[in-house]
């Protein structure tokens, strides 16, 4: 079974896709490119901000799943320009410090809106809270609302109860 994870904190999916996938303990982070989640503007023009934003994305949809960085295990970086790649290296080991996660990067020659870099990753945060609030507020529309509390049927985790809203 898996859930939809959705944060107000990163950019809303602009297809037919979601920002999150909680599957069997595993957290499935769908490639996040330089977009301000408030504003939904594009950041260019600076790669240490959009490397920033790109990570902070991604950090976002983690803990909206009741992970952190530090459970965040494969991270996949795409860049238009591998010669940017000890410049985004510099900045990500600010966010992943110790025992870093397994990486690759791969140059490529196009992104979605012709960004310079995309990033995904996978956490494994099996037995965390995970707080529904934002994720009902987005899927509420989706699913034509939540009537009420029977509609939302619960989950238990090692840790504490959670709620799923959607199973997919």
């Amino acid at each position: 079974m898996k859930r939809v994870i959705f944060t107000e904190k990163a950019p809303k999916p602009v297809g037919p896709y979601s920002q999150g996938i909680l599957a069997g303990g595993f957290l499935f982070v769908a490639g996040q490119i330089p977009i301000d989640p408030e504003s939904g503007e594009i950041i260019r023009g600076d790669f240490e901000k959009e490397t920033r934003r790109v990570l902070e994305n991604i950090k976002a949809i983690v803990e909206a799943a009741g992970g952190s960085l530090e459970d965040v295990v494969k991270v996949t970086v795409y860049l238009k320009d591998v010669g940017k790649f000890p410049e985004f290296n510099k900045i990500y080991g600010e966010y992943f410090k110790e025992n870093p996660p397994a990486r690759v990067v791969v140059e490529v020659s196009e992104l979605p809106k012709g960004v310079d870099m995309m990033v995904d990753a996978i956490a494994y945060i099996e037995g965390r809270r995970y707080d529904e609030s934002e994720h009902r507020r987005y899927l509420s529309p989706v699913l034509g609302g939540i009537r009420s509390s029977e509609e939302v049927r619960p989950f238990y985790s090692v840790r504490e109860e959670c709620h799923v809203l959607q199973d997919v």
